[in-house]
Parts: structure tokens; sequence; C-alpha cells
């Protein structure tokens, strides 16, 4: 293995709450997980990222660095959280001053191959799968398309 750099995750310096449920393999590390959680196979969380009580994350979601999700959300499969958006027009490779947070307030649902850009997302939204968040949502409601638009208020 020659010139090669091999790195393993798995599950490193993460604060569990009571009852959290992990589904491996998965790469957990550096980050927070509240009471009741559950996180799916194939789920990579970064460091700094909290995640609140009784949240469902399914499998291939990414979460990076610099997110906040709320309490009784649900994050569908292959859900992809950004931090980075190409501010200077590439990628920041490494920058982390460049890099933006990502917010999700208490029972937001986001449907399966989302990709939600540095937003906040207020409590009581849902967003459809497939959608591309790239603006903050300010009122509940059910989000989808891309860019995500609000289609109607829930109830």
């Amino acid at each position: 293995m020659s010139g090669v750099s091999r790195k393993s995750v798995g599950i490193v310096d993460v604060e569990f709450g009571d009852g959290v449920t992990i589904v491996e393999p998965c790469n957990l590390y550096g980050c927070a997980i509240g009471d009741g959680v559950f996180v799916g196979p194939f789920v990579e969380i970064q460091k700094d990222v909290v995640i609140g009580a009784r949240t469902r994350v399914q499998s291939h979601a990414f979460i990076c660095e610099k997110t906040t999700i709320g309490e009784d959300c649900f994050i569908g499969h292959g859900v992809m959280f950004i931090n980075d958006r190409f501010a200077t027009g590439g990628p920041a490779r490494g920058n982390r001053a460049l890099w933006q947070e990502t917010a999700i307030g208490d029972s937001v649902s986001i449907g399966s191959n989302a990709t939600i850009l540095p937003v906040s997302i207020c409590a009581g939204v849902v967003i459809g799968a497939g959608a591309v968040v790239t603006k903050s949502i300010t009122e509940p409601g059910i989000y989808a398309g891309n860019p995500a638009r609000k289609l109607r208020a829930i109830g």
C-alpha cells in the first residue's frame, strides 16, 4: 500500500444522549446526539454538529460541520447538507472561514435526496423529496422544488 493514506473514522468523540440508536456502518465524529435519536447506516455526521432529541436521520445522509438540527425532526434518505457556497468561485479547500452555518428548527421533516445549503429553517416545515433549499425559510409550510419554494401552509 505504498503511497496510500488510509483513515478510519467510525464513531469517535461523540456526545450521546440516552436511548440513542446507531446503525453501523457510519461515520460520527466530534458531534452531539440528543436523547432518543436514530441514525441509520451509511450516515456521516461531522464535528461540531448538534442533533436534537428524538430526531431521526435516515441512511446515506451527510450532515456537515456548522449544522444544528432541532428536536423531533426527520432527515430522509440521502439528504445532503452543504456548508460551502463556493464564495470564491470554487471550493473553499479547507478554508473553514468561508464555510457557513445551517440551523434547522424543531419538527422539521426533510424528504429524501434534498440538498440544504447554509440556511435557517424555522420550526414546522416540510421539505419535499429532491428539493434544493437555497434561501432561509421563516414561515412554516410545505416547500419543494429547485430552488425550493412554498407550496402551501400546513394545517
